[in-house]
């Protein structure tokens, strides 16, 4: 229910592919440095390291022409192409080990339905980072961030074929550098090491890329970059290893920098010490710079502390972002934007590493929460009633308002009974006049959780625009300092008026509302969403399982998510929410109704007048493991 270019180490390009790149493009990976690599501005670009064709083996080849090398070629036209086997597999020796920070596989036609992504330090022993299950093709970028991928080689072990061809790959690009290494002379201490942040963007600007040793001279090209939420208090953080002397910090700011920052160093990653802040000074100049998002450029802030200041981690806090003319005269704001986190100095170590991720949680399941609804009243204890101007403002363009009332939210018959009314303009609710009410319920405040099965029986209104559903929002969602959708949000059933189909789908950022990770689902044999269903999600901390009728019908990875599409925020409480609305934006975007209201037609409007528009509840249950 919504609220609603970089261091590549594969291929082997000539020097003048190199160096004809131009600005705002970061040098490939060679597996030994050359004479062309050499004379590439590493202020600019990334290290070099490589992977020639001749380091290229595979399980095997469907002829002399597939052979593959031709994946690491640097042409586009030419292709591996494996022996016509389920296991089969290719992998890449990079010469030395480096923090890998993505892989992109270019399939041709012969593509893998189900493959495996998978590093090694010794060619022996493999440790997944990215598992595809249901593989379309096409150009497929996994980024590896938040997990630790510090190989020497690489492999792609396929495990279902999408044809009964091979598979084949026109190219297979590995991106990533050599962690700096423990150091007693001046050097960029940060350079491929660990970076955290709050929040960002998408999988594409997440903080990995500040440590990449890759930026544009213009200071404005769209590459390798870390990118916030909207949002002021967000930081960046590098782990430079171990304790270190610390004289001097670059920041490379795209267009959208700091007007105002704190930079910190900390010897435990939560106790932090403040060792510069711009002056007043500086911060009435750096807000004065406003200009259009097309005409602005980014900044270099090299900041040399007045005294050596000593830590192993490095944050800049931000405290005020700049502004746009959007258009003049009118300003916006949008994140913060760093293409590079330099930190320069002594100490460090090439050993600073990403904790491993949660696994699965041991236990059996035990029910935490149930209500069947069954007594003489809805039960307080356990639910939060939703009022519209009260507990939350009007949302999505719906029509009705959320009252505290029995003609909206009542027990009747052991189910829980939502109900839509029409009284044309009788609704007066946080500052606007509403022709419809309906019920709205949640268990904020009552019981927030992290992690559970959690499903409910449901009869659904079958109708245009009619808009029933069963969530969780994560339960920081009232902070401002997080909002939506960094706060997480999980539709286990949705559906906008059809029977034939509902709809689950996840929201968090860099993908949220029409931009969800989500799938619709169809009732087999003719079922329909107003008689009885059984909706639910299996929450874990590696992933989302979402089922109707114990039948899955999504499930999404942790794994996956981050690789392909932003930030997993489904690691603390959410809470439960049942509700009916009308109208609005998901139903307009099937319906394309716009009158008499937003995705809600006349027809619609005179059922919910005629009485009997309604979304039944027969029981709600939470299970746990511990």
């Amino acid at each position: 229910m919504q609220l609603r270019t970089p261091r590549l180490l594969v291929t082997a390009l000539s020097a003048i592919a190199l160096l004809s790149a131009g600005p705002g493009l970061t040098a490939p990976a060679l597996a030994e440095p050359s004479a062309a690599a050499a004379a590439w501005d590493t202020d600019r670009a990334a290290s070099a390291y490589a992977a020639t064709p001749a380091s290229v083996t595979a399980s095997g080849s469907e002829n002399g022409a597939t052979t593959p090398g031709m994946a690491f070629d640097g042409d586009g036209a030419t292709r591996w192409s494996s022996n016509f086997a389920d296991d089969a597999w290719i992998r890449v020796d990079l010469g030395s080990a480096i923090r890998v920070d993505r892989v992109v596989l270019d399939w041709e036609a012969a593509y893998g339905k189900r493959y495996v992504l998978e590093a090694s330090r010794n060619g022996t022993d493999w440790t997944p980072f990215y598992t595809e299950t249901a593989g379309t093709g096409g150009s497929v970028t996994a980024h590896t961030y938040p997990q630790e991928v510090t190989a020497r080689y690489v492999r792609m072990r396929g495990v279902e074929r999408a044809t009964g061809w091979g598979y084949s790959l026109f190219s297979f690009k590995v991106y990533g550098g050599e962690p700096a290494p423990a150091s007693t002379t001046r050097t960029n201490l940060a350079l491929n090491h660990p970076a955290y942040a709050d929040f960002y963007q998408h999988a594409g600007n997440s903080p990995a890329f500040v440590t990449d040793g890759g930026r544009p001279a213009d200071l404005k090209a769209d590459v390798s970059r870390w990118s916030s939420d909207w949002n002021a208090n967000r930081w960046i953080s590098v782990d430079l290893g171990a304790p270190s002397v610390i004289d001097t910090i670059d920041l490379y700011w795209e267009a959208a920098y700091a007007v105002d920052y704190e930079l910190q160093v900390s010897d435990d990653n939560r106790t932090w010490r403040t060792v510069h802040r711009p002056t007043a000074a500086e911060v009435v100049a750096r807000r004065a710079d406003v200009k259009s998002p097309g005409e602005a450029t980014g900044r270099h802030d090299s900041v040399r502390l007045p005294s050596p200041a000593t830590g192993r981690y490095v944050r800049m806090l931000g405290k005020e972002r700049r502004s746009f003319h959007n258009p003049a005269p009118h300003t916006a704001q949008f994140g913060y934007s760093l293409y590079e986190f330099e930190v320069w100095g002594t100490g460090g170590s090439a050993s600073a590493a990403y904790p491993a991720l949660p696994g699965e949680q041991p236990g059996t399941y035990r029910t935490t929460f149930f209500d069947d609804f069954t007594a003489a009243a809805l039960d307080r204890g356990k639910w939060r009633v939703v009022r519209t101007g009260t507990e939350m403002g009007s949302v999505n363009g719906e029509s009705q308002a959320y009252v505290d009332s029995p003609d909206n939210i009542r027990l009747e018959n052991g189910a829980l009974v939502l109900r839509a009314e029409y009284c044309k303009g009788c609704t007066q609710a946080g500052g606007g006049t509403y022709d419809f009410t309906s019920g709205r319920i949640d268990t904020h405040t009552r019981f927030d959780f992290t992690y559970g099965r959690v499903s409910a029986r449901m009869k659904l209104p079958v109708g245009d625009g009619f808009w029933p559903a069963f969530w969780l929002l994560g339960s920081n969602v009232d902070d401002p300092a997080v909002s939506w959708p960094p706060s997480g949000e999980t539709d286990i059933m949705e559906n906008v008026g059809y029977g034939d189909w509902t709809s689950t789908a996840l929201h968090g950022p860099g993908y949220s509302a029409d931009g969800n990770i989500g799938a619709r689902q169809v009732y087999p044999n003719g079922g329909r969403a107003d008689q009885w269903h059984t909706y639910a999600v299996e929450w874990t901390p590696t992933g989302m399982k979402f089922f109707v009728d114990d039948r899955l019908v999504q499930e999404t990875t942790r794994n996956k998510l981050e690789s392909t599409r932003g930030q997993w925020v489904f690691d603390h409480d959410q809470y439960v929410i049942l509700n009916l609305a009308l109208g609005g934006a998901y139903p307009a975007g099937w319906n394309q109704v716009t009158t008499p209201y937003w995705g809600l037609p006349q027809s619609s409007v005179d059922r919910i007048a005629g009485g009997g528009v309604q979304a039944e509840v027969d029981w709600v249950r939470v299970e746990q493991k511990g």
